[in-house]
């Protein structure tokens, strides 16, 4: 019993360190051929929005506003992405099913 807690602490330290990584991890996704680009850290928080000036046209805000959307969604893909290839190989520790709450 006590060596089964031991494995379980190790792998809350892993799984903490692991969350720690993905919260400082930047991945970027684009849309509209780079003319709209998002940044969010591995763990899905959007941190920058980079619109380029030939993708402002004050007559057509809804093409910007869904260039925007696809480049956000693309981040977040990327985001995903990483979040199973590092925190996937911890969590089929637990069984495969993940851990509720957390997106993987």
């Amino acid at each position: 019993m006590q060596q089964l807690l031991k494995q379980a602490q190790k792998m809350q330290e892993e799984l903490g360190r692991a969350q720690k990584e993905l919260a400082e991890t930047h991945v970027s996704g684009s849309a509209g051929s780079g003319l709209v680009e998002a940044t969010v850290t591995g763990a899905g928080e959007l941190v920058s929005l980079v619109i380029s000036p030939s993708a402002v046209d004050p007559e057509d805000t809804e093409t910007l506003a869904d260039l925007v959307v696809a480049a956000v969604r693309d981040a977040n893909a990327a985001a995903q992405k990483l979040q199973a290839e590092r925190m996937g190989p911890l969590t089929q520790g637990l069984g495969g099913g993940g851990i509720p709450g957390l997106p993987f």
